[in-house]
């Protein structure tokens, strides 16, 4: 009965299941092969075979500002630097895998490491060296701005490269919130009312400008209305005009004393 239960915890001990989604690397003590497995039950020979798992299916590793919202319970989101020397801190997030035909180059690059020590020590540097790199060759407002997609792009091409060399393969690589230091935020707020003003300004003097025209415009037409009315007022258009304004009657005046009234004939 003891021998049964020596051998049953030996035989429960050697048993591994690969995930879905993950592909297992065994690993011989003795002879140093390296063989790779799909999901399923892995029989191993406690001592001797060991296995670890990498994801085939895609992985998110993401670094934010918020606890508990990374991969990071603290805040763990990347420190770039402007090429004016400015920094802001940036959340982003990384989406890759391996494959199984990768799966044991893997292991070996990374010594049967898990894949949770693998993104918080060579994934996450990588990550901040080739976001430094790539941000320190933009400006300020580029980076929170004008440019952030060619900032992510850019950011990928070069994580599909150096993470490539190590067996993984880059699916897609976020940019998140841009978080600004006080000092930064108030320069670029202060920089935003000086824009908004000038643009007031600017439209002001054109709408000015506008009316300024628009008067020039209907005092000239004026003048020239007056010019043309003027030149035509000849004396037989003003006599005329006299007899159309004419009720026929003549006019009466009164004279003397006895306020005689007299009617001037033609």
């Amino acid at each position: 009965m003891k021998y049964i239960l020596i051998l049953s915890v030996l035989l429960l001990s050697g048993c591994s299941v690969i995930k879905p989604g993950e592909a297992g690397v065994v690993f011989n003590r003795f002879t140093g092969s390296l063989r790779t497995e799909s999901q399923g039950a892995i029989l191993l020979v406690p001592f001797v075979t060991s296995v670890e798992a990498y994801p085939v299916a895609l992985r998110t590793y993401t670094m934010v500002a918020r606890a508990d919202e990374g991969s990071s319970k603290n805040d763990d989101s990347i420190d770039l630097p402007s090429k004016e020397g400015q920094h802001i801190k940036q959340d982003i997030s990384i989406t890759y895998n391996t494959s199984v035909e990768k799966a044991s180059e893997v292991y070996k690059t990374f010594k049967g490491e898990d894949i949770s020590e693998i993104e918080k020590t060579f994934i996450r540097r990588t990550t901040i060296t080739v976001a430094q790199n790539v941000a320190g060759q933009m400006s300020l407002t580029e980076l929170i701005s004008t440019k952030r997609d060619d900032l992510q792009s850019e950011i990928q091409k070069r994580l599909t490269v150096e993470l490539g060399k190590m067996g993984f393969s880059v699916d897609k690589v976020n940019l998140g919130a841009a978080h600004l230091p006080a000092s930064v935020e108030q320069q670029m707020q202060q920089k935003m009312a000086a824009q908004q003003d000038a643009q007031r300004a600017e439209y002001e003097l054109q709408k000015q400008t506008v009316l300024a025209k628009s008067r020039i415009a209907e005092a000239e037409g004026i003048a020239k209305a007056n010019q043309i009315i003027q030149s035509s007022l000849t004396s037989a258009v003003l006599q005329n005009k006299m007899i159309e304004k004419w009720n026929g009657i003549l006019p009466q005046v009164t004279s003397g004393t006895n306020s005689t009234l007299l009617t001037l004939s033609k």
